[in-house]
């Protein structure tokens, strides 16, 4: 189950406040402190192809985008 989908509930359980409780407790996502989905790209929040070297923590499409503004050449 995503973020995204454990909030829409609430709205039926909204009248019921101790089986939202019970639905949070068990409902909601662990908090990660390793892997892949840790990290996030800055700009649009894409997690897979992120560039991290030299801390630009971007996703390669938006290095495309980002990448000569903030110094970086194309070679080739």
């Amino acid at each position: 189950m995503t973020t995204s989908d454990h909030k829409k509930a609430f709205t039926q359980l909204n009248a019921k406040p101790v089986k939202k409780a019970k639905f949070i407790k068990f409902n909601q996502p662990k908090k990660r402190s390793c892997g892949l989905t840790t990290k996030r790209c800055r700009n649009c929040g894409r997690h897979r192809g992120l560039i991290s070297k030299y801390n630009v923590m971007l996703c390669r499409q938006c290095f495309r985008e980002i990448g000569p503004s903030i110094g970086f050449k194309k070679y080739s």
